[in-house]
């Protein structure tokens, strides 16, 4: 035997059925694939398999632990801890170390733990595309064919296969032969109406209509076929295997921001600090821990922990409550900062399946049509009704269809575009009655009307096409009983009767889940591959002003910055292919917008992965439930918009944790930096540096845990690097008076205290005051105030209060005298509440907190009208 033509055999991953074969005629296309109209011998088609491998599209390999915890030092404050750790290794300073690598350690653990945990649940919903299929084989070249079930991996190029209503399409088909055929082939195309398919001699250049693809479905009537490219060579495989999403996301953008300022201060501090103390106090490389630890002091090092802590609690709260699953832990954080999301209309805004429309249907015409599907099916014997007759089933009933008894049917033909029942009334012995139904110009040329009426009808059918309805006309006819056969031919002289209208189904919950994103602060802009005006008369369904309708093809010359200004007052979309909606996503994100996108088909994966954030429905194609960061496990789309207000909940909490921090360590750091220069010894010894932030790094996991103020989830939020870094470093100076005025009450009660006679008492009241007042800063700080106000008492409050608590009494413990401190006198106490209270004050003025005022939103965070 000899093997298959080139022309049919791309390597992996090549575009299926490229312009020469998809133009090659039946008979062509088997002679190039060495097969049979018969089928392929079991001999023939075990060679086949054994070469070509099994017709599995090329899937994606979950990485191992191993290899997650690796990733997880990607985080640049994970690797610069890692690298802190190490030195403090060097240094000798081996409790800091220690401390460093443990929280590196538990960082990365919580990450890889919440992400395979994510792909276990992915892994519980992924649906099997197809398990068998109907293939016509022979035992012997000589053998009759016989048509049994294989499964669907076992296909290769040459087997002929059947194909029957509700059967999925297993591998890319060229047709040999078909009857009434219609595929559903939205997950490639978005095409929302059932698409004719028909065999062709000899096809035109670029006519796909003799081809089926894998991903697509049967819709209604039936058909043979040929196999032409299977596992890595088919459409889906090509659409699959699209670019991966390389620009940085919103969350890279802003933490990763924020970090690396942080890191350049970092870097620079112990140089600084060495070069200091060598300058003024005569002091070398003994400084080197302190110059180290003053670095740690600086680094927000509970930062991945806490991040990855709010968003696998987020995650796994979404899942427990809403059936939402999130794959990629930052995608959590980037749903709460976007502020415009896209989404494929075809099965997200839609049921992808038509309705009746009363308000358009004529009541005569709507009977007809509805014991025209009926009795269609019963005399014809399809498997299942197409999307069409199945709504005029919902909307008509047994009333309409008993008043007859079934006599013949002519399944809808996509030539002529027509379906024909003929029945008769009982009692009506003599006369049958041909109810006929099918596109409006086919319907209307077959009926007596002269050609004013003819043109009128014609008008008012384009005109309801023109705002997305979907018309089928409605005709009848009588004619005198018979026995032989009903042909198209005696589908001429019809009365009409009327049109009956549909429109797209808007799923359930679409309506309250656009009203609930809009309400938050989150414009939806709807990208399809349907008709304008079908998209239009969706959007209007679900009030989305729809503007001007832009189609895909007026984009295709448009710069991207012509396209961002375009996509920026665009709401729809339409005649888009999957490059035209990527290209839309990243025109948006290129404009400054956090832009999510919402699809369920292979013709959504390119979008999928340009977005910020991508969310697939349950039900989606398993390939567009692998690329999206995130998938509603249950098909009700207002669980959307409470993963957005998860997300939000968890940017104000790690902002918090931030805010608090940064703003903390940079005051004590600002401190500790005049103290060295100023005094005979180290302002704070390494332990008790080491001491200080385990305390006050414990207290804040409390904030992980924290309920922020409702107006911080009301709009679109995203860290901003610099406005934040201005906050904190304001926050940071008024700590750093804090800490001065502490030195000068020290000075004050303790005249030796700021000389080698009282270490210490100064190491002792510093400790406590800086505890104290990182205490304040966690209360007042914090997102959730104003919310928290009222109630009793939260994880922060306790954490905050148990963290005053060890400031005050560690330095008159036992343990106070080995870390270096000892007590101080009760005056020193009393003026130090006056100096935290003049320190409150000032943070409720300056802090920011939560505001009530028009803006109230935390510093740092901006939102986006």
């Amino acid at each position: 035997m000899s093997a298959p033509d080139p022309a049919l055999s791309r390597p992996a991953g090549a575009p299926a059925l490229g312009p020469a074969p998809g133009d090659l005629s039946a008979l062509q296309v088997l002679r190039a694939l060495d097969g049979s109209p018969r089928g392929l011998t079991e001999a023939e088609a075990g060679e086949r398999l054994a070469h070509r491998g099994a017709n599995t599209p090329p899937g994606r390999r979950p990485p191992s632990r191993a290899r997650r915890l690796a990733q997880s030092l990607r985080d640049p404050f994970t690797a610069v801890l890692f690298c802190l750790g190490l030195v403090s290794a060097l240094v000798a300073a081996w409790g800091t170390a220690c401390v460093i690598l443990a929280l590196v350690a538990v960082s990365c653990a919580l990450r890889a733990q919440g992400e395979h945990r994510a792909d276990r649940s992915m892994d519980r919903l992924r649906g099997l595309v197809a398990t068998t299929a109907s293939v016509q084989r022979r035992s012997t070249p000589d053998a009759a064919p016989r048509v049994r079930e294989i499964p669907v991996d076992d296909l290769v190029p040459g087997d002929v296969v059947r194909l029957a209503p509700g059967d999925l399409v297993p591998a890319d088909v060229r047709l040999l032969r078909a009857r009434g055929l219609t595929v559903h082939q939205a997950a490639l195309t978005g095409e929302s109406a059932p698409v004719p398919k028909q065999p062709a001699d000899l096809p035109g250049a670029g006519d796909s209509a003799h081809l089926l693809f894998q991903g697509s479905s049967i819709a209604s009537g039936a058909g043979t076929g040929v196999v032409v490219a299977t596992g890595a060579d088919t459409r889906f495989a090509a659409v699959r295997t699209a670019g991966r999403r390389t620009e940085k996301s919103a969350f890279d953008r802003s933490v990763h921001g924020i970090s690396w300022v942080l890191i350049r201060f970092m870097l620079l501090t112990p140089p600084l600090v060495l070069m200091a103390d060598a300058a003024l106090r005569g002091r070398g490389l003994e400084t080197l821990p302190f110059a180290v630890a003053v670095a740690v002091g600086l680094t927000p090092e509970m930062l991945p922990v806490i991040v990855t802590t709010c968003l696998a609690r987020g995650a796994s709260l979404l899942a427990r409550t809403h059936g939402v699953i999130v794959r990629r832990l930052p995608a959590l954080h980037d749903l709460g900062a976007v502020d415009v999301l896209c989404v494929d209309k075809t099965g997200t805004l839609t049921q992808d399946r038509p309705v009746v429309d009363p308000d358009r249907t004529d009541a005569e015409a709507l009977h007809w049509a509805g014991t025209s599907a009926w009795w269609i099916l019963q005399t014809a014997g399809p498997a299942d009704p197409d999307p069409l007759d199945e709504a005029l089933l919902a909307a008509t009933g047994p009333d309409d269809w008993d008043a007859y008894d079934g006599i013949d049917a002519l399944p809808f033909d996509p030539v002529r575009r027509l379906a024909t029942a003929v029945v008769r009334e009982p009692g009506a012995l003599g006369t049958h009655i041909l109810a006929v139904k099918g596109a409006a110009p086919d319907v209307l040329s077959r009926c007596a009307l002269d050609a004013d009426e003819r043109a009128a009808l014609l008008r008012r059918a384009a005109d309801q096409a023109a705002e997305g309805v979907r018309l089928l006309a409605v005709a009848t006819a009588r004619r005198p009983a018979r026995t032989r056969a009903y042909t198209p031919a005696d589908e001429r002289g019809l009365t009409f009767r009327g049109f009956v209208a549909f429109h797209d189904a808007p799923a359930d919950t679409a309506h309250d889940a656009v009203r609930a994103l809009a309400a938050r602060g989150v414009e939806v802009k709807v990208l399809t591959g349907d008709d304008p005006a079908t998209a239009a008369r969706v959007c209007r369904d679900l009030d989305i002003a729809p503007a001007d309708v832009t189609t895909g093809e007026r984009i295709k010359d448009l710069t991207d910055e012509k396209l961002g200004e375009l996509a920026a007052r665009t709401t729809v979309f339409a005649r888009c292919t999957p490059e035209d909606k990527a290209r839309v996503v990243t025109a948006l994100r290129a404009q400054g917008r956090t832009t999510g996108y919402l699809g369920d088909g292979v013709n959504d994966l390119p979008a999928l992965r340009a977005a910020d954030v991508g969310v697939c429905p349950h039900d989606g194609v398993d390939v567009a439930r692998e690329s999206a960061d995130v998938v509603l496990a249950g098909k009700d789309l207002r669980a959307v918009e409470h993963a957005v207000v998860a997300g939000r909940h968890s940017s104000a909490n790690i902002a918090s944790y931030l805010r608090i921090t940064l703003s903390s360590n940079l005051g004590n750091v600002i401190a500790m930096l005049v103290a060295a220069l100023l005094l005979p010894f180290l302002p704070m010894l390494p332990a008790q540096v080491l001491v200080q932030n385990l305390c006050f790094d414990g207290a804040q996991l409390a904030l992980a845990h924290d309920r922020p103020d409702p107006a911080a989830l009301r709009r679109p939020t995203v860290l901003r690097p610099r406005s934040f870094l201005r906050s904190i470093t304001g926050i940071g100076a008024l700590g750093a008076l804090a800490d001065l005025a502490t030195f000068a009450v020290l000075a004050l009660c303790l005249p030796g205290a700021l000389d080698l006679s009282d270490e210490a008492a100064f190491h002792g009241g510093w400790f406590t005051e800086n505890l104290l007042t990182q205490a304040l800063v966690m209360l007042l700080l914090r997102t959730g105030r104003r919310a928290a106000e009222g109630r009793a008492p939260g994880p922060v409050r306790w954490a905050a209060t148990g963290l005053a608590v060890i400031g005050i009494l560690l330095p008159l413990t036992p343990v106070g005298p080995w870390l270096g401190m000892t007590g101080l006198p009760v005056t020193y106490y009393l003026l130090l509440a006056v100096v935290l209270g003049l320190y409150a004050a000032a943070l409720r003025r300056f802090g920011g907190g939560v505001s009530s005022s028009r803006r109230s939103l935390p510093s740092g965070l901006s939102s986006r009208s």
